[in-house]
């Protein structure tokens, strides 16, 4: 069958609109991402991308089932919804998502009437990209898709997924208050594990050579400013937005003057512009993934391994001991 994708617009009148959603809702099947249908005394949690679903797949557990409105593999930053979607934010228990970083999942949201949804820049305040501290400037010349000017890579930061964790436990407590106990108990579990996580970056991250690292997407910003290091993005904020010639020049420079080893790209994007600067400095190349959506290619299997497979990355490019 062929899915039509369509963002409904709010000119749809009110009662032809909620008899859509309803007929949408109607067909079956899950929102793209895991989970399937509800059974008994489960919810039904709708997340807007991989990061979101990763904590409430955890502090929910068996208590409900997670789907995430940006398929695997795909690019979440221009998503494009089906009506089944739509409908899905509608009849949700919980919609967890980041206002102003999918003009799609905000349209959804606006017109759902849902008085469950939780914007994680609530508890995480976006912040501009500029307010990072890199020195080198982050612009990557070309038209940046993101509206709001703000940077909205937070889950990259382990201390803002802490955060959301608590939040997420906590509103799930409110909504299914019999099951209180265990979304506490599994949020304290995730936050374990995360706070290992920041122990291991703020370890590894300690005693670099270099401060500076090189990435075509500008979506480590949090990151960096967490541990000390300055991001140098070829593109901006869009991974798909285009570095113009002045930008690449000097990117080229900051890569000799500094010694730089290694010019990062990630696996939802093409990396032909990493592999041309590289090639161009006799540099190598490799993966740091802003952990959008989790693939066959990701170095690891959920969001913690991914991390990891970054912080391994960071310090072999940067030289850390």
């Amino acid at each position: 069958m062929t899915i039509v994708f369509v963002r409904l617009r709010r000119t749809i009148g009110a009662g032809l609109g909620a008899a859509f959603l309803l007929l949408a809702a109607a067909c079956g099947a899950s929102a793209a991402g895991s989970g399937g249908k509800a059974q008994a005394g489960q919810l039904e949690i709708v997340t807007a991308f991989y990061p979101f679903q990763f904590v409430a797949e955890r502090v929910a557990g068996d208590h409900a089932v997670v789907s995430s409105l940006t398929a695997p593999g795909a690019e979440p930053h221009d998503v494009e919804l089906t009506p089944r979607q739509v409908a899905s934010v509608t009849t949700a228990d919980l919609v967890i998502y980041e206002k102003s970083f999918q003009a799609a999942v905000d349209e959804a949201v606006d017109q759902s009437e849902n008085a469950n949804l939780f914007d994680t820049a609530t508890v995480v305040p976006l912040v501009p990209l500029s307010e990072h501290g890199d020195e080198h400037g982050n612009a990557g010349g070309g038209q940046d898709h993101d509206r709001s000017g703000l940077d909205p890579h937070v889950w990259l930061d382990p201390d803002n997924m802490v955060e959301i964790t608590d939040a997420v436990a906590d509103r799930l407590s409110t909504i299914d208050p019999g099951h209180a106990t265990d979304y506490h108990a599994n949020a304290e579990n995730l936050v374990a594990e995360l706070t290992r996580l920041d122990t291991s970056y703020r370890t590894g991250l300690s005693s670099c050579r270099l401060d500076e690292f090189i990435t075509t997407h500008a979506a480590f910003g949090y990151l960096a400013r967490a541990y000390g290091l300055i991001q140098v993005g070829i593109n901006g904020l869009s991974p798909e937005s285009e570095p113009s010639p002045a930008r690449i020049a000097l990117v080229q420079k900051i890569a000799t003057d500094l010694r730089v080893t290694t010019i990062f790209y990630e696996t939802l994007v093409s990396p032909a512009v990493a592999q041309s600067i590289a090639g161009d400095l006799g540099l190598r190349t490799d993966v740091l993934d802003p952990i959008e959506g989790i693939t066959d290619a990701s170095r690891g299997t959920d969001y913690v391994s991914v991390m990891s497979s970054n912080l391994t990355a960071l310090r072999t490019a940067n030289g850390c001991r």
